[in-house]
């Protein structure tokens, strides 16, 4: 070492700290090093599988390890930001903000030991202490995220190879359940979401626009004492609910799985959006386990949830598993109050579908790339295309496969419930990608009788399917025309149902 740093600047996510770490940090020490700046990335995230920890949690365990270890520490939480090149220059301004710190090559030594991340430092002259990826070292030791990976797989050796401030901190947290919990998770993924294409900016706006609708559609079958939204979204219909006079003593609790929409959730309680006092969130996803005890809970509300369980899970095994956590946690005599697109009946029956061709670009074939194009572009090609082009785009990137037949009249000869599930997406241009993997018509009304009666619900008689007509009028019937086999016309069928499933009393 040329000279000896007053600091140590040791980026990175932090989950979870290792013997090895301790170990390095303090052979610095013994060289002259000085206080270590623990810059905490990804601060703003948790209960995703990158990072599954919360910041305070991780804090606690780097001041615990200072403690024990005698090495003097500062713990700064960098907060996530869009990918770019000028990363160390972020985190060094944010050291400076928080601290009054200002860490230059002069005085600091960067500790790093993901390469990518090291030559942004040395691009600004920094020296760097390689860690893990010493070459010096006479063996290669474990990274802290194989080590969390190995708490994830249920190998209890991660507690040799951690440290023993994270494994106190992580016992007294139950934190090794919540890693294991979100990292095995087989529904989301990496940032907390059910897709990573979704541009959740218009998904809120749209919900907004549509939450008064839908609570005015649900409102008279709602129980007071714990209401629980499920897929809450940002929040908008437990607005409502926290507006009802009838409802003012009631626990309003919404439960979101996607990182952006829980975080405005948390946001409106932080900005007082919410009168009621007793209003709270959690980021869950209710297929990895219980979020709430068993019947503890007199309404649950879910509003355009269960068709994304069938599309990203394992489709009807998924939302029976779903539907029997609600009746799990539900009271004896609670309601579980389901909002949601639903398939027609004889859904598989071939139908003839007539599709305009004169109102967009009809290519030659459809695009096999969509994938690897910004959603930007993907909005503007699939926006650019006919109706009946949009058809052959909508095969191609369905997740579910399906067949069809073009006729030399123009029309095609396809299963009722995929020619309904095209044209009741068809204008979701701007979340194309995200739409196209889910499925609105994998059940129909009486799959959903048969699956309530099997997940141990009664279902009320204000139970029933309904059409759309606004979507019909507006969005299918310009541009679109449905007939049987032999040609006779078809009037559109369901597109939605309001389920109004109770746990019986004697449960």
């Amino acid at each position: 070492m040329t000279s000896t740093p007053r600091y140590v600047l040791f980026p990175g996510r932090h989950h979870l700290l290792t013997q090895f770490q301790a170990d390095y940090l303090q052979r610095l020490a013994d060289e002259g090093a000085g206080t270590i700046v623990w810059a905490v990335t990804s601060a703003n995230h948790e209960n995703t599988k990158r990072n599954p920890i919360p910041y305070h949690r991780r804090e606690a365990a780097i001041e615990r390890f200072s403690v024990e270890t005698g090495l003097r520490s500062v713990v700064v939480p960098i907060f996530d930001t869009a990918p770019t090149d000028r990363f160390a220059q972020v985190t060094l301004k944010t050291v400076t903000v928080a601290t009054g710190l200002d860490l230059t090559p002069a005085d600091t030594l960067v500790a790093c030991s993901t390469p990518q991340v090291a030559a942004l430092y040395e691009e600004l002259g920094f020296r760097i202490a390689p860690v893990e990826a010493d070459p010096a070292l006479p063996s290669v030791p474990e990274r802290p995220w194989d080590v969390l990976l190995r708490l994830a797989a249920g190998d209890d050796s991660w507690r040799k190879l951690a440290h023993p401030a994270t494994v106190d901190v992580y016992d007294r947290y139950g934190l090794s359940t919540v890693v294991q919990t979100v990292v095995n998770d087989p529904v989301v993924g990496d940032e907390g979401g059910l897709t990573a294409t979704r541009d959740y900016r218009t998904y809120v706006e749209a919900f907004a626009d549509a939450a008064a609708r839908k609570w005015t559609a649900v409102r008279q079958y709602v129980q007071p004492g714990r209401i629980v939204d499920i897929g809450c979204g940002a929040g908008a219909v437990l607005e409502l609910a926290d507006r009802d006079d009838a409802l003012h003593e009631s626990d309003l609790i919404g439960v979101e799985v996607a990182r952006h929409l829980y975080q405005e959730c948390v946001h409106k309680k932080a900005q007082g959006v919410f009168a009621n006092a007793n209003v709270y969130f959690y980021q869950r996803n209710v297929l990895g386990g219980a979020v709430l005890p068993d019947r503890s809970v007199d309404t649950t509300l879910t509003f355009a949830l269960t068709h994304e369980i069938w599309s990203y899970g394992q489709q009807r095994a998924s939302l029976l598993q779903f539907a029997r956590r609600i009746h799990d946690h539900t009271v004896p005599g609670g309601v579980w109050i389901n909002s949601d697109v639903c398939g027609p009946g004889d859904r598989t029956r071939p139908v003839i579908l007539r599709l305009t061709s004169d109102d967009g670009e009809n290519p030659s074939s459809p695009r096999t790339d969509l994938e690897a194009l910004p959603s930007a572009e993907v909005a503007a090609y699939v926006g650019s295309l006919s109706t009946r082009a949009k058809l052959d785009q909508f095969a191609v990137d369905f997740a579910f496969p399906f067949e069809f037949t073009p006729r030399p009249d123009g029309t095609v000869r396809i299963p009722y419930g995929q020619a309904m599930d095209f044209l009741t997406r068809k204008d979701y241009t701007d979340n194309w990608l995200s739409e196209t993997h889910e499925q609105f018509c994998g059940l129909d009304f009486a799959d959903w009788v048969s699956l309530l009666a099997e997940a141990g619900f009664d279902l009320d008689p204000a139970s029933h399917p309904l059409r759309n007509d606004w979507v019909i009028d507006n969005r299918i019937t310009p541009v679109a025309s449905l007939a049987d086999e032999d040609g006779n016309p078809l009037d559109w069928p369901t597109t939605h149902a309001i389920i109004v499933a109770r746990r019986p009393r004697n449960s």
